[in-house]
């Protein structure tokens, strides 16, 4: 998907001279054509929708789909956050925001259930399951999934360890210590971050098997990773769509729980009376407050 402009570039001269209009408007503009149908990028560029089909091919894909989604995969990777809220306003209905980001959510979860590999996801459980020690590491958006998932997984197990910094010695002094019996969960998605592809690149020298969570089989972690989970995202203005990773990663907490349904029910047990010996939570019915008369 990185190599559509290269493959406009090699095909060019081979191109017809409408194709060539197609072309220099992607070459130029890929932000705004990549959310656009074959009949508007048409009608925007003055030819014909199978004209652009036909470009597609040419170039080296086997349909517009397959050209709009190489479009689509390189304007997350490249874009600045000024650029994303152009492309967001251009594709989001103004009258009905609340709507539109609803459905596209909708429409990330539903492709995520489509892409993903059951073997992969049980793989990653039993990495989990088996580590001495659980490792967990993102930076910048992506860093909320993080504390999510390791805020669980301590509880249930006790041996997790979230990386909170971003400064490359103080994330190799935390994983000098990981071995083969350890795990090392990455999460990534666009803009990607090189300093977590390190972090992992580091984990698996060491020995660590590695888990990456990210939102396509081609991102650069994926290339370290021993299993990967993809889940789709997708920009909304200047932030990402991160409600496909987050469910992803419930469901991931949750099969853990399953499989040490004993063990978690004996500890939640006496979390509970903890939380309630000392008023963590409100009870039902119980309207003090902190606050004086």
């Amino acid at each position: 998907m990185s190599n559509l402009l290269d493959n406009i570039k090699e095909s060019f001269d081979s191109l017809s001279k409408r194709q060539k209009l197609i072309a220099d408007f992607i070459t130029n503009h890929y932000d705004k054509a990549a959310y656009m149908t074959a009949s508007k990028l048409g009608e925007t560029v003055g030819v014909s929708e199978s004209t652009v089909v036909r470009f597609a091919v040419e170039v080296g894909y086997d349909g517009y789909p397959e050209l709009q989604k190489a479009m689509q995969e390189l304007i997350r990777d490249k874009l600045t956050s000024v650029q994303r809220i152009g492309v967001a306003s251009d594709r989001l209905e103004t009258g009905d925001i609340l709507s539109s980001v609803l459905n596209q959510d909708i429409k990330l979860i539903k492709k995520t259930i489509e892409e993903n590999n059951s073997d992969s996801f049980e793989k990653a459980v039993e990495y989990i399951l088996n580590a001495r020690k659980i490792y967990i590491y993102a930076v910048r958006s992506s860093f909320a999934l993080a504390r999510f998932l390791g805020y669980y997984l301590e509880l249930i197990f006790g041996n997790v360890k979230v990386i909170e910094t971003t400064s490359k010695n103080e994330i190799y002094e935390q994983l000098f210590r990981t071995g083969e019996h350890d795990v090392m969960i990455g999460i990534s998605f666009p803009r990607y971050s090189s300093t977590t592809v390190e972090a992992m690149e580091f984990a698996e020298q060491q020995g660590a098997k590695t888990i990456a969570i990210t939102d396509s089989m081609t991102a650069p972690v994926t290339k370290i990773a021993d299993c990967t989970l993809v889940a789709k995202s997708d920009m909304a203005s200047v932030v990402d769509s991160l409600v496909a990773p987050l469910s992803l990663i419930n469901a991931l907490i949750v099969a853990t729980v399953s499989k040490k349904r004993d063990e978690v029910t004996h500890t939640f047990r006496q979390l509970e009376d903890i939380w309630d010996r000392y008023g963590i939570y409100v009870k039902n019915g119980d309207n003090n407050t902190d606050e004086p008369n």
